[in-house]
């Protein structure tokens, strides 16, 4: 999973406040889009969560500057359903509601 920062480097923006946006497309079918921002260098964690609790991904483990990011998730192989996605950034965590429909 890769993650990348949003804009161009001509762009000297930066977020004023933590954001977990919701994924993109949502249903999604197989893989989805998520985009977030951090206003300040902390460590990032982006998990993703089934119904029952269990994670079943990392997609984020770092350190990072601040700055606007996007990351994607590719849930092949997984049952069809509601899935979480947790943004952990210092003092903040937001969770979204994502569906994978096949």
């Amino acid at each position: 999973m890769k993650t990348k920062k949003s804009g161009t480097m001509a762009s000297a923006a930066v977020p004023t406040d933590f954001v977990l946006k919701q994924n993109y497309p949502n249903p999604f079918n197989p893989a989805t889009e998520i985009s977030y921002a951090v206003p300040r260098d902390v460590h990032v964690t982006v998990k993703i969560y089934n119904v029952q609790g269990a994670e079943v991904a990392t997609l984020v483990d770092a350190d990072q500057m601040a700055s606007f990011y996007t990351v994607s998730w590719n849930a092949e192989g997984l049952a069809s359903g509601v899935y979480f996605c947790t943004l952990k950034a210092g003092e903040f965590e937001k969770t979204i509601k994502m569906a994978f429909v096949k």
